[in-house]
C-alpha cells in the first residue's frame, strides 16, 4: 500500500490551508474540488487519497478549524 496519496494530499494542504476562508460547507467543497484537479495533474485518484486518510472532506474540514492564522505549522 502506498502512502503517495496522504503525502500529496498533507503536501497539498500545508501550501494552501491559508488560502482556505472558513470551516463552511462551500469552502470545504471548493478546497476539495482544487485539491483533486491537482491530485489528478499528478496521476493521483481521490480513491488512492481516500485509501490512506478516509473521509477527504472530514480531513480538510478539521484542518481548516485547527489552523489558526499566524501559528507555525
Amino acid at each position: 500500500m502506498s502512502t503517495r496519496g496522504t503525502d500529496f494530499l498533507h503536501e497539498w494542504l500545508g501550501e494552501n490551508l491559508p488560502t482556505m476562508t472558513g470551516p463552511d460547507i462551500i469552502s470545504v467543497a471548493d478546497a476539495i474540488q482544487r485539491m483533486t484537479r491537482a491530485a489528478k495533474l499528478r496521476g493521483i485518484g481521490m480513491e488512492e487519497i481516500e485509501e490512506e486518510t478516509g473521509s477527504v472532506y472530514e480531513t480538510v474540514l478539521d484542518a481548516i478549524m485547527h489552523n489558526e492564522p499566524g501559528s507555525p505549522e
